[in-house]
């Protein structure tokens, strides 16, 4: 099942869809508020209202406008020993023993098509294409053998995690961050695909490609599923001691070659940082096209 929440035609009030085959349906009696609930129990949701519209006339919003907490993991080496080789770096033994996350802010949140604004004294924005997973129970201190480690999960989705690599470079020299980095944008979208629609693999991967395109020209051509870490592993690590609640958004990390940050790691010149007016687009079939420009600082 493939969730957003839109507006459709020319009303401004938000609405609960169901895409499907390029369309978009509104489910009767449900709110956007609803989306998790719906994704759990799609049986308790069987109505359909009006004509299907078709997804190029919807305008998608994000599917969790407010998450209680959105932690954000670092589970692919690929992008790890990319991004420390311009530095003539390798990752520590250490990084491979656990996976890591931090967390970032739920109040920042973007949907598709929305504008993302240059944090200022920033000369390099990047993008960073990751999957991100929706929680849909709670659960606390979950065991990665369980079987049903992932059943707290409403669905993954789309997500962009912006970064102002200059200002994340100054505030990492004090072993803190990245917090003003990190913190102006992050965009989820355009909808959230329930887990039994992914090639999910027994190890939890989920095999979908994983692509973006920077005004038009491909960057990116890979893959969601080269985790070091499952997706088990990362929801064993972010419930250890703790309680993770309905709607918190959790993030795999970047992909291999997945940053303008690694890809000038091949060429400088042919991969500049994000200017504005930029339109960047993450992409992969099953959980459509999450589009956004970059904006000028206030």
């Amino acid at each position: 099942m493939k969730l957003a929440v839109a507006r459709v035609a020319d009303s401004e009030d938000p609405v609960l869809v169901e895409i499907d085959n390029d369309k978009a349906t509104v489910i009767e009696g449900a709110r956007p508020a609803d989306l998790l609930a719906v994704a759990l129990a799609p049986q308790d949701w069987p109505g359909r209202i009006g004509q299907p519209w078709d997804i190029v006339d919807v305008r998608f919003m994000a599917p969790i406008a407010r998450p209680g907490s959105l932690r954000d993991f670092m589970a692919y080496d690929a992008h790890v020993i990319n991004s420390l080789s311009a530095l003539g770096q390798k990752p520590s033994p250490e990084w491979y023993e656990q996976p890591v996350f931090y967390f970032s802010n739920p109040a920042a949140i973007l949907g598709d098509g929305e504008g993302v604004r240059r944090p200022r004294g920033s000369a390099r924005v990047d993008y960073e294409v990751e999957l991100a997973a929706i929680v849909g129970r709670e659960v606390s201190d979950v065991d990665a053998e369980d079987p049903h480690a992932l059943a707290c999960l409403a669905g993954f989705t789309l997500m962009n995690d912006w970064s102002a690599r200059d200002i994340a470079a100054q505030e990492m020299k004090h072993f803190l961050g990245p917090a003003k980095g990190k913190d102006f944008a992050t965009s989820l979208g355009p909808w959230v695909v329930t887990p039994d629609e992914l090639d999910i693999d027994a190890s939890g991967r989920v095999n979908e490609p994983a692509l973006s395109y920077v005004n038009g020209q491909i960057y990116t051509d890979n893959t969601f599923y080269d985790m070091t870490f499952p997706w088990p592993k990362i929801i064993e690590r972010a419930s250890a001691n703790t309680t993770l609640l309905p709607g918190d958004v959790i993030g795999s990390g970047t992909v291999g070659f997945g940053c303008i940050l690694e890809l000038r790691t091949r060429d400088k010149v042919k991969y500049p940082f994000l200017a504005d007016g930029d339109v960047i687009e993450l992409s992969s079939p099953k959980l459509g096209v999450l589009r956004n420009t970059i904006i000028p600082c206030r």
